[in-house]
């Protein structure tokens, strides 16, 4: 004979214990690691929000909009936020596709190639405060395990 676990009475309220919660504990993360960064690079006139559309563009400059959305997993409506504030702030300029009229690149001005480097080092040095503590086998298996988490959950949002 299997006994079945008591159930819960109707209306009882279910807990989630916060620090036991793997989306809870890495939107925290998330959420420390943007402050660090924010105070870090606001003397270069940068917020967080364009620091991702920055990295992608020093990897490749001249992205369409679209390509630095599904570079950087940002929804087009605000990426193009992101971008005219961005414009605003003499990061980037937008210039017609020579192949397409219909479509623009995204090109670093010269002041973001200017603070390139010192942005680089700024996240380089967040990262390594982040990870303290942590010798290089578990910082691995640490950053094989997000990768991992990641491509799960991307694969759930797609039917």
């Amino acid at each position: 004979m299997t006994s079945e676990p008591a159930a819960e009475p109707v209306g009882t309220p279910k807990h989630l214990v916060r620090e036991e919660s793997l989306g809870y504990q890495v939107n925290h993360l998330a959420r420390l690691l943007e402050r660090a960064l924010r105070v870090r690079i606001e003397e270069y006139g940068v917020v967080p929000g364009q620091f991702a559309p920055l990295l992608a563009l020093y990897e490749q400059d001249g992205l369409t909009q679209r390509e630095l959305c599904d570079r950087v997993q940002i929804e087009q409506p605000t990426m193009a936020n992101t971008l005219r504030r961005m414009e605003r702030d003499g990061l980037v300029r937008r210039v017609p596709d020579p192949r397409d009229g219909r479509q623009a690149r995204v090109m670093l001005t010269e002041r973001a190639r200017e603070i390139q480097n010192s942005l680089i080092d700024v996240a380089h040095d967040v990262n390594h405060r982040a990870i303290q503590g942590l010798d290089a086998s578990e910082l691995a298996v640490l950053m094989r395990a997000i990768t991992l988490v990641i491509k799960n959950v991307e694969s759930v949002e797609r039917p």
